[in-house]
């Protein structure tokens, strides 16, 4: 099986996504096809031995819709200038393929475009740019979707303003109809923005219909034209010298408001996928190769794995690496979301398009392209904007009703007002136009895509990548939260905790003695004792003599005295009493802490506790999770001591001790057994059976291993916190989608019946379909500001 990603352009609304989805879902060897109207894109999983993705993406132009594919590792898709007839493709052609690292090559004439398969490993973009240039033509960089996006934007703007600016003085000499001067400017007008802004009505409409569907297109399509249609035939008497009334403005007006919303729609649209769009900006388009002939500058692209780069201050890193020489500070705010830059010395991970604050870094790749961990997120965060939540499958089967619905409700109310009521056909015509064009479905259409758009982008700023739309939702509804103790509530490594000295010594004596007697021992006890010490601002002494037993301990002498430290077996053997450290030790190891004895000039000096202390953060974490209402439960490894006293520090409400890593998934299983919607926390990869298992698996510290991750939502930073700003994030995002829904559902219950003119008879109100049309925009724009409010919650993170 396979998984594609595939841009979708010419889509106007719920129902073209609706139709996508469902016809590329009924193709042979298609397994599942998600469309995502607010992103323009779908994600397709199929079976390659049955299909293609040139299958697909035929299929989806059948459709009357637009392809942009995604570029994957090993493959490249650009535009090339200068070709001009089938002999420069065949040229073009038989250039690339004379490389051996080419495996295909295909050049459309018609797009000006170029698709090159090859080895990676072998080929990089700048070569086959390279190639291209040596055949005569000039190769374009591949689009990244930002200037898409920005022709669109600029293409609505445009269509707007043409629209509008015919449109105005057709509206202007309303009242001058019986003026035959008049009446030719404004056929002439409302003609040209028919068949020219109104255009892409009638082309979508087509296609609907030839796919035996419909969609916002055909409404504004079958409004339209019912307007202008009319009014041509009422301009040249068609019903009797005073049979029609001319109407061209319902007709101009209502293309330019519609136009007028698609554009504030396209610029909101922008907005709420600023998240992701920010990231893409930040990846360095050159870095610096070092050489044995010196240094270079080459396009990022070129840069192979293994090769050395040098950054300097103030620049992005190029690629994925390890720095190899110099000393700097990184600002990662854009994988973690800390704005504290991060030291990096030579032996140091660093991600690409970090930002190298201070030193200069030279820097081994170790992944390039698609492999790099910002390429990783942000395939995660579109894969997750184009997954569908639970909640908006009511929205899509709304929708798909709702065009035939509303075109019955059209007849009807025509039906009521000129038989049943008796009214003039134009009023009942008119009427009858604007419960077409009021009752678009776009707004349902938008309501959930936009705001998990929105909800990801405030996570992926913060450091929590949401691998699936449809976990935000399902995040909102944790009953209960399984925490995995080591690494996860814990450090995950030993510390030292406890200094307790005999009668007549003091902590400082004891301190001084164990920081030596450990100095040399590679023991992790040993390290963390040394660690402890140099936090409390001591530093080891020298020492001689100096003898590890293994299973015992360490014998040393420090400033001419015999010092011992281990176990207190490995004193007693040694014929030193630890008697009077026996209750202590007791008490210490009740807490399940490992423990050092002490000795010097053959007398017991104290015992030191160390063990796995919780992160800083992880008890209020537990509180607030709580405090949401959330049951918090620790599993573990560790004996029921460790964990009894670890669980009782931290706070959660149950724990289970010394559970095998099989085990753990079976632990979720009884929890969700109890009907608890269950989520487990852990480190993601030792945890891994039991993250997919939890109905959301939250995988912790994923740092660069965020492909290999299992979890549904990954938390870059080793913060319990973020467990609990995910929480709320998804259940401020589930909260903007039912607003969203709402105000969708009750704009068309609500502007359906005055369109269909309820009002008339009470107070004299009915809806011009012009202004119906505008009122129908706005209900789309307003439903993707109302998402891009969920900023507020990021902010909150602070």
């Amino acid at each position: 099986m396979r998984k594609t990603m595939f841009g979708i352009t010419g889509m106007h609304c719920a129902g073209c996504a609706a139709r996508i989805e469902r016809e590329i879902g009924l193709m042979d060897g298609v397994v599942m096809a998600v469309v995502n109207f607010a992103t323009e894109e779908m994600a397709a999983e199929y079976d390659e031995e049955k299909t293609s993705e040139d299958v697909i993406e035929a299929r989806v132009k059948e459709l009357g819709y637009g392809t942009r594919r995604a570029a994957v590792a090993g493959e490249l898709r650009f535009g090339v200038r200068g070709l001009h007839c089938a002999s420069c493709v065949a040229n073009l052609e038989k250039k690339l393929l004379s490389n051996p690292a080419v495996t295909a090559a295909v050049v459309n004439l018609a797009q000006e475009e170029a698709l090159v398969r090859f080895d990676p490993a072998r080929l990089g973009q700048a070569d086959i740019f390279a190639l291209v240039t040596e055949a005569g033509y000039t190769p374009v960089e591949p689009e990244r979707g930002g200037a898409e996006a920005a022709s669109e934007l600029l293409s609505q703007r445009n269509w707007f303003i043409l629209s509008a600016v015919l449109s105005l003085p057709i509206m202007l000499t309303m009242a001058q109809h019986d003026n035959r001067a008049v009446g030719w400017m404004n056929l002439v007008l409302a003609t040209i923005v028919q068949f020219s802004a109104g255009l892409t009505f009638y082309r979508g409409s087509w296609f609907a219909l030839k796919n035996k569907s419909a969609n916002m297109d055909v409404l504004v399509a079958l409004g339209t034209s019912a307007a202008y249609f009319y009014s041509l035939f009422a301009f040249f008497g068609a019903f009797g010298e005073h049979g029609g009334h001319v109407f061209f403005e319902t007709s101009a007006m209502l293309i330019a408001f519609i136009r007028l919303g698609k554009y504030l729609e396209a610029r909101a649209r922008g907005k709420a996928g600023e998240a992701l769009k920010k990231l893409l900006r930040l990846q360095a388009d050159k870095a610096r190769l070092v050489t044995p002939e010196g240094e270079r500058e080459v396009p990022a692209s070129a840069v192979r794995v293994g090769d050395l780069v040098r950054v300097f201050p103030g620049e992005a890193l190029p690629v994925d690496g390890e720095v190899v020489e110099g000393s700097s500070t990184v600002d990662e705010s854009m994988v973690t979301g800390e704005s504290v830059p991060v030291t990096k010395k030579p032996g140091n991970p660093v991600t690409g398009a970090t930002v190298n604050r201070s030193g200069v870094l030279t820097v081994r790749a170790t992944r390039i392209g698609e492999e790099t961990l910002l390429s990783q997120i942000v395939r995660m965060v579109r894969e997750a904007q184009a997954d569908k939540a639970p909640i908006q499958r009511f929205a899509d089967r709304v929708s798909g009703v709702f065009v035939p619905v509303v075109i019955a409700l059209a007849v009807i109310t025509f039906a009521v007002w000129y038989w049943g009521l008796h009214q003039e056909f134009l009023f009942a015509f008119k009427l009858a136009i604007a419960v077409v064009v009021i009752a678009c479905p776009c707004a349902m259409g938008l309501a959930t895509p936009t705001a998990i758009m929105v909800g990801s982008g405030v996570g992926l700023n913060r450091g929590i990548l949401v691998k699936r739309g449809s976990v935000l939702e399902n995040i909102s509804r944790v009953q209960a939260i399984l925490l995995d103790k080591t690494g996860t509530l814990t450090r995950g490594e030993p510390a030292l905790t406890d200094l307790v000295p005999v009668l007549g010594e003091t902590e400082e004596r004891l301190l001084t003695l164990l920081a030596a007697a450990e100095s040399r021992s590679t023991h992790p006890l040993a390290q963390a004792a040394v660690a402890g010490a140099a936090e409390r601002g001591v530093m080891p002494a020298e020492t001689a003599d100096y003898r590890e037993i293994e299973g015992g301990g360490v014998v040393c002498t420090v400033a001419g005295e015999p010092v011992m430290a281990g176990n207190a077996r490995f004193l007693e053997e040694a014929g030193i009493v630890t008697a009077p450290l026996v209750a202590d030790a007791a008490r210490l190891g009740g807490e399940g802490k490992s423990l050092v004895f002490v000795a010097a000039g053959g007398r017991p000096v104290g015992v030191a506790a160390l063990a796995d202390r919780l992160k800083e953060g992880s008890a209020a974490a537990v509180a607030a999770m709580k405090a949401m209402g959330i049951a918090t439960f620790m599993i573990t490894g560790d004996h029921r001591a460790v964990a009894a006293a670890v669980a009782q520090e931290a706070g959660v409400d149950g724990f289970e001790a010394e559970v095998l890593p099989g085990r753990k998934q079976e632990v979720v299983k009884e929890y969700q057994a109890k009907g608890l919607f269950t989520a487990m926390v852990g480190d993601g990869i030792n945890d891994a059976p039991a993250l997919a298992r939890a109905d959301v698996g939250i995988a912790i510290g994923g740092g660069t291993d965020v492909a290999k991750e299992t979890g549904d939502v990954i938390l870059v930073r080793d913060d319990l916190m973020d467990v609990v700003r995910a929480i709320r994030l998804g259940r401020a995002t589930l909260a903007k989608v039912k607003q969203n829904l709402f105000w969708a559902l009750f704009y068309n219950i609500l502007g359906i019946p005055v369109a269909a003119g309820v009002l008339y008879y009470p107070l004299g109100i009915t809806l011009k379909p012009e202004y119906a049309g505008l009122a129908m925009a706005f209900s789309s724009v307003s439903v993707v500001t109302n998402s891009i409010l969920l900023r507020k919650v990021g902010k909150k993170f602070e």
